[in-house]
Formats: C-alpha cells, structure tokens, sequence
C-alpha cells in the first residue's frame, strides 16, 4: 500500500505543483486570476460580472430584445403541478432581468448536465449549488459580495437593519408573482411557527434572539436584527437556506389563511394541516429533500425562484428542466440558464462514481472527491471527455468529536476529561495520513473551533496536541486509569467493565481509509475500536439523537466564510448544524431551554456564549473581530471538543470538456457552496 502510493506521489507531483500557481488563501481571500472575456464590454457596471437592465443600456446604448429557448415550451410542459400555458418571454422576466456577463463567450442552448450523488439526501449539494438561488450571491473572486434575487440592498449605520430592494415583475416557476410578502411570510409564517419550527432555527437569530422581518411594500422588505450583525449579507451569499417561499402556494395550508385548513387536510387522509404542510415544506430549511413528487403528494412541486425545476424524482435520482420564469439574461438578451436539464443519478457506491466519472458520464461533479482519487481521474481525461481541476477546499479539515453528553454515563465521564481526548489526539500519526490519504500535499493541523490552517488570528493553535506522541498518549490513559485488566490488548474503564469506541461513519465525510488509520492508531495505545459504515441519512439521524459515541465529517463550518457569517452555529454547541453536527448535544439544549433541560456544559462554554455574541457584532476581519476571535480559539483548541487531522488540502473537481463560461475554479468548498459563486446558470455546452 504505502509503496504504491509513494509510486503514485511521485507520478502526480508535477500536476499537483500548479497548486502554488492556483492557489493562495488568506482570510482576505483567494487568489484569482479572470479568464479574458471575449465579449467583454467597455465599461463595467457596479457590479463585476453583471448589470441591472437600466445600467446596461446606458452603458452600452444597446436596447435589449430578449430571447428564449427554442425548446422552453416542450421542457415546461413535463412539470408537475404548473400551468403549461407560457406568455412570451417579455413578459415572463421581471421588469428588473438581471444582465449577466457569460465568462467566455453568449452561450448556446442545449444539452443535459449530468451529475452523480450518493442517495436523495447525500452527497448531491453540489448540484444543487447550480440551481441555487439567494438574495445576494458571490463574484467567483470570493471576495464581492453582488446583488442577485434582490436588486441591492442598504444597511443602517450600525449594522441594525438591513433593507433588500426586489425586482418590479419577478415571478415565481409557475408565474405567480414574487414580492417582499414572500419573504415575511417565509419567516413570520414558517419560520417563527412553532408547530413548524419548535425552536427558532439557530441561523435566523442573533445574540440568540430572533430577527424580525418586515415587508414595506411589493419590492421592499426589510429585516431587523436584535444586535448588529455585519456579515449578516455574507451568510446570505454563501447558504443553501433561501429566506422565501411562495406564499400564494403554502398558505393555503395553515389555518392562519384557511380556516378549512385542517378539515381539508384529514380529508384527505393527514392527521392534520401540519401533516399535510410538512409533505411540501420540510423544517429542515434545506432544500436537498424529498420533493412531494417522493414522499406522497401527488404529482406536484412546490413553486421556485431557481434556475431548473424539478420535474421527476424517484428512489434512483432526478430530472429537472430550465425555469421558464427565471429572472436573467445575458448580454444578448438570452434568457438564462442555456442547458435544457440536469440529470441526476443516485449511487451509492464510490466504485461505481468513479467508474461514471472516468467513462465520461458525468459532466460536473465536486462534492465527495478526495484526493487519492486524482492520479485516477488525471489518467482518464482523454477516455472520459473531462477535465480534472485542483482546487483548495478551507472545510475539509476532517474532525473527530467525542460525545461529551454520551447517554452512558462512564463514556459521558471519560470522554468529558480533556485529557482523554488529548491522548487520543497525540495517540494519531497525521504525517502519515497526510501521505496515504491527501499524497502528502496537505498540512497535519489543529482545529480551534475555525480551522487553524486558513484563519489567521487561530493559526497559533495549527499545531496544538497534533504531535504522534503514542508513548505518551499511553502514559495519559495509564493515569485515568484505564488498564488492560484482561491482558486482551485492550484497556477496560476503571471500574473494570469493557470500553469499545464505535466510529460510526458515512463515506461522504470522509475518506474510509483514514477511519481506517485511525482505528489502527487508537488500538496501538490499547483503545478498542470498531469502525461501521452508514449512509449519510443515517449517521446525521443517529447522531442528532445523541447515539453515536464520537461524530467525524469535514470541519466545513470552521472555514473563514462560515465563521463569519453564522458564528453561533460553528461556535457554541454542537459546534455544526444537524447536517454536520460535532459534540455537546445536551449542553446545546441547556443553553436553548435556560436549563430546564439537558445538561449544564462546563464554564468554557458559558464564556463563549458571551464571546460569541461580541464577535457576531464585527465585521470579519476587523481589529476586534480579530482580537476576539483570538480568545474564542484559544478556549475551542484548550478542550479539544474537536480533534483536527490535515488541512490545506487540495481537492479534484471534474467537468465535461464540453461545458463551457466556467469561470477560473481556485476553491471548491461547501462553506462556499460549491459552483454557486462560479455562477452556473451561464454554463452551456460546446
């Protein structure tokens, strides 16, 4: 194994040296370097990389006349649940289109994107990136923030209130019309309802109290923050959490706008209206769900703003088709996007992926793929038709977190005890992970609740416990008494009762292999590990329910962007969210029910509460953010709550050799969401 990897280091070394070309992060940002355009116009708007209508022909004294594709109508006509009958394209786009400016070249319509994911809910955010739609989004620099489902925007001066102007005429998938009412009945009606929600989801409050959200009139609507929260709009740029939903479609559910509401709905065979609610609106704000095409709703889906619609959805992927109502062109007055589909195929099996990558099946893919990987898809470009990028990715420092709130109250003591998880941290061989796993070009690294090796006030704490000390580690665990009382190989608790530590895992977290190292490492210091494989639905629903003994996925919630923007949710307990959720499960329901539940967490976490609600309060980057953050790291690195492995590791990420307007890829990354900066509704095919 290790002489065929070495075999294998050597072979990619030249490729992978263009990294120090390619890459370069800071908390600035990354380095980027534009492609030229070969329809570049004279004068750039406000914004790079586009123009509001008006903007444009001013600019350029060109009246647009807009387009559509020729095949809109026959694509349209297979959604479920919509009216099949379209107005022309005039009259389909807002009042207010969004001008995007292709990278390469005006694009052509056609073609299917084909993609490849885990199952419904698992390795597939990735192609949901390239629908994605959110008020704002990023430049493909990562560094502006620009206008998107929302025209622009305007904060008060101390970071209070922030007000997001719509565009006139923009309308839902199925033609309705989109205002700001939309938006308050997202969050006044779902969000705020505690029969949707029970507990106001984390990612809508600050300083731990809910924002409020307020239309002014149809293109107006502002949201109100109960303290200053300035990168507010950054996390806004960067979530898969859309802050809409038609409210023309789902109100008819609750009994707030249908007193038959839940009449109607156990008439139909639902226990009642939230039952009936819930079959088209999932609480989980996460859009990677079953569509009611799935879960029994009849053959409809719920109207959007995105760029494709859904039109089939079963057990083996799913189809979706343009939206003919969505609100860009390009500079030639094409109504975007220019691929006729996505095609996405459901297979659990990374072989198998694999084998669809390198047969020249799949057009884009970037979520899941590990660098071990790369030697083979760099042979097989030619074969497959593709193209195989480096690309940096800040979240996939991988973590183990043990569970300090275990429902076994001898693990929950042992795994409480900080130098328990410091032995267990010195007791791993990162250098040697970091060769078999990322071919030696990552960097062994520490995780301070951020990822210390991409931001700069926790990189200090990069080579904290992270050591290979296994004398040591056995020393440590000799003192908390744990023997082999046995002489098993094995150490048992102190009171001599057998301790086995279940690593339950999804392969979408991270590489097998390395669960595989570490399992090894542990039982060399006498620490009895059994490793079991689950699907990604499965570990996050075990997990959640406070049943695994340790949590391990990438500390994608510890890059610089998801610091910033949702501090709460990388922070404090759980230390993630219920997609990537780390430890501390009962602490997190102390700190939600003021005590009334759970249990108390240590004074570290009460001082982080207060610290983070400073930090929350700056802009990223700033001299206190900087200082705070400092401190927060330094708690986070001090308890070990999670045990970083190797950072600054480039990851593959393949496209079709046909797929064109791909703007320069130098970060690939969840905390990014995936394509949604590189702005994939101007990808076409040549």
């Amino acid at each position: 194994m290790r002489k065929t990897n070495s075999f294998r280091v050597k072979r990619v070394f030249a490729c992978l040296l263009v990294l120090g070309c390619v890459l370069g992060l800071s908390l600035n940002g990354l380095a980027y370097t534009p492609v030229t355009l070969k329809n570049h116009l004279a004068k750039p708007g406000k914004f790079p990389g586009q123009y509001e209508l008006k903007e444009f022909e001013k600019i350029t004294g060109v009246h647009l006349k807009f387009k559509e594709n020729p095949r809109i109508k026959e694509l349209y006509a297979k959604v479920p649940g919509h009216p099949h009958d379209l107005p022309s394209v005039d009259k389909r786009l807002p009042e207010e289109p969004l001008v995007v400016v292709p990278v390469e070249e005006v694009g052509k319509y056609g073609g299917i994107l084909r993609g490849v994911s885990h199952a419904t809910e698992a390795g597939t955010s990735d192609l949901l990136s390239i629908r994605h739609v959110n008020l704002v989004r990023l430049d493909p620099n990562k560094k502006t923030i620009k206008p998107f489902v929302a025209k622009g925007w305007k904060w008060n001066k101390d970071y209070t209130e922030i007000t997001f102007y719509l565009r006139k005429g923009h309308k839902w998938s199925d033609g309705k019309p989109f205002t700001a009412y939309d938006i308050e009945f997202w969050y006044n009606d779902l969000i705020l309802n505690k029969k949707v929600y029970p507990k106001t989801p984390t990612i809508w409050t600050v300083a731990g109290q809910p924002l409020k959200v307020k239309a002014i009139n149809d293109t107006t609507v502002k949201f109100i923050l109960p303290k200053p929260k300035p990168n507010f709009l950054l996390y806004l740029a960067t979530t898969y959490a859309q802050p809409f939903q038609p409210k023309h479609y789902l109100s008819r559910f609750l009994p707030k706008y249908n007193p038959k509401a839940d009449a109607e709905a156990k008439k139909l065979g639902y226990k009642d209206w939230y039952d009936r609610l819930s079959k088209y609106y999932r609480s989980s704000d996460w859009k990677d769900v079953p569509t009611p095409l799935l879960n029994g709703a009849g053959h409809t889906i719920v109207p959007t703003l995105e760029s494709y619609l859904v039109v089939e959805d079963t057990a083996k992927g799913r189809k979706l088709v343009p939206n003919p109502y969505f609100f860009c062109v390009d500079t030639a007055g094409n109504q975007l996007p220019y691929i006729d589909g996505i095609q996405e195929s459901y297979v659990p099996d990374k072989e198998v992926r694999n084998l669809m990558i390198t047969n020249g099946q799949v057009d884009y893919k970037a979520q899941a793929l590990f660098l071990t990987d790369y030697p083979l898809y760099k042979e097989n470009e030619k074969k497959g038709h593709y193209r195989v990028v480096l690309a940096l990715s800040p979240g996939d420092l991988v973590f183990y977190a043990f569970n300090t709130t275990h429902k076994d109250p001898k693990k929950r003591k042992l795994f409480n005890n900080v130098k328990f998880r410091e032995a267990m941290s010195l007791a791993m061989n990162r250098k040697e992970v970091n060769e078999l796993i990322y071919l030696g070009q990552g960097k062994p690294t520490q995780i301070a609740g951020v990822n210390c090796d991409v931001v700069d006030f926790a990189k200090k704490w990069a080579n904290y416990k992270i050591a290979y000390d296994p004398a040591k580690a056995k020393k440590i665990l000799d003192s908390l008494g744990l023997k082999d009382v046995n002489g098993d190989g094995f150490r048992e608790l102190p009171d001599g009762s057998k301790l086995t530590i279940y690593l339950t895992y999804s392969n979408q977290g991270a590489p097998v292999k390395m669960h595989q190292l570490v399992k090894s490492y542990w039982e060399a210091v006498g620490i009895k590990t059994v490793l079991k494989e689950v699907t990604s639905d499965e570990y996050r629903a075990l997990a959640n329910k406070n049943e695994l003994d340790l949590t391990t996925w990438k500390n994608d919630k510890g890059s610089p962007v998801a610091v910033a923007s949702a501090p709460a949710v990388c922070l404090l307990p759980i230390f993630g969210d219920y997609f990537n959720p780390g430890t501390g499960f009962e602490w997190a329901t102390y700190l939600q029910t003021n005590g009334q539940q759970g249990i108390k967490p240590p004074q570290d976490v009460f001082t982080l509460q207060k610290l983070v609600k400073k930090f929350a309060s700056y802009p990223m980057g700033s001299k206190e953010y900087d200082q705070i953050g400092a401190q927060i790291a330094a708690i986070h690195a001090r308890n070990l709550w999670k045990i970083g492995m190797v950072g600054k590791v480039p990851v593959p990420v393949i496209f079709s050799a046909r797929l064109r307007n791909v703007p320069p890829v130098t970060i690939s990354d969840y905390s990014y969401y995936w394509a949604y900066s590189l702005n994939p509704i101007q990808w076409y095919f040549k």
